[in-house]
């Protein structure tokens, strides 16, 4: 993932209340179990905050108990022990500048493109949340939901992100009566544009603009 606008920004998109600890865009190469942006809605209003992206079920004894649950698939999420829960009482919006994807040539290297909108503007992804508190420290971690690809985007990959309209997102938080189950589907043609990226994305350690600029002919 991709998170380049502000953080102010973000929360009064929102109209959310921003924490302090926030991580601090612009950032080129989110990878899991790092912090990312989620927006929240409970008693006290909506928040902007960081978590863990990375979901841990409450039955894990450490962060490493299990695999690691970056995603929770749309067809499964209601009824897997893991998320069925959060699926219910702790759903969140993860905005996102834009996200990768990867192919494979002939060799079978990792091709990455990478994703966004055609204006610019914040994507915004379906994500379930939950605390972990089996460590010394709880844990605030998320994931985010994906369905089966669209048309289009099974040209790159057969799976994609559940990515919300700004109308949807009272829906999906909770505040406004049922049927987030009906926004788990796929982006419609036109959300997306894509493109081309250096391997160099392929290294959790690589950072910087370069990352997601069309890769040279």
């Amino acid at each position: 993932m991709t998170m380049t606008h502000p953080s102010d920004a973000m929360a009064q998109l929102f109209e959310a209340t921003p924490s302090n600890d926030l991580p601090d865009p612009p950032r080129y190469n989110i990878c899991p179990t790092q912090p990312v942006g989620v927006v929240t809605s409970e008693g006290e209003g909506r928040r902007y905050r960081p978590m863990r992206w990375g979901f841990l079920p409450y039955w894990y004894k450490s962060p490493t108990d299990g695999p690691l649950l970056i995603n929770a698939r749309a067809e499964t999420i209601a009824e897997k022990p893991a998320f069925r829960a959060a699926c219910r009482e702790r759903r969140c919006l993860v905005p996102a500048t834009g996200f990768y994807e990867w192919t494979k040539d002939e060799e079978g290297n990792r091709l990455p493109w990478y994703f966004t909108t055609p204006d610019g503007a914040p994507l915004v992804f379906a994500g379930i949340w939950q605390v972990w508190d089996k460590g010394e420290m709880p844990l605030t971690t998320c994931a985010i939901v994906t369905c089966a690809a669209g048309d289009w985007m099974s040209e790159t990959h057969h799976r994609e992100p559940v990515s919300l309209a700004p109308k949807d997102w009272v829906k999906w938080l909770g505040e406004e009566g049922k049927g987030a189950a009906r926004l788990m589907i796929p982006a419609p043609e036109g959300r997306y544009v894509r493109w081309r990226v250096d391997p160099a994305v392929n290294s959790n350690r690589a950072t910087g603009s370069q990352l997601i600029e069309p890769l040279a002919a």
